[in-house]
């Protein structure tokens, strides 16, 4: 079952423009960086599994945000 809830332009562009800080998205990618050279200790993988997962949700609300906005990723 589907629902609408209106929302105001303003809330939707600024979901749209959602993204990890630019802390959180460095580490992701060192995380990534080491992952793919096999050196990430057992609690990097953690960190790395959940900032994956945490980025994935990101994009979903994002992507739909800017479904809902009309626009095109960028």
């Amino acid at each position: 079952m589907s629902s609408t809830i209106d929302a105001p332009q303003e809330w939707v562009e600024s979901v749209s423009d959602l993204r990890l800080p630019p802390k959180t998205d460095r580490r992701l990618q060192d995380l990534m960086d080491r992952n793919n050279e096999g050196l990430l200790t057992e609690v990097e993988r953690a960190d790395l599994e959940s900032l994956v997962e945490l980025s994935g949700r990101v994009s979903l609300v994002r992507a739909e945000a800017l479904h809902l906005a009309g626009r095109e990723p960028e």
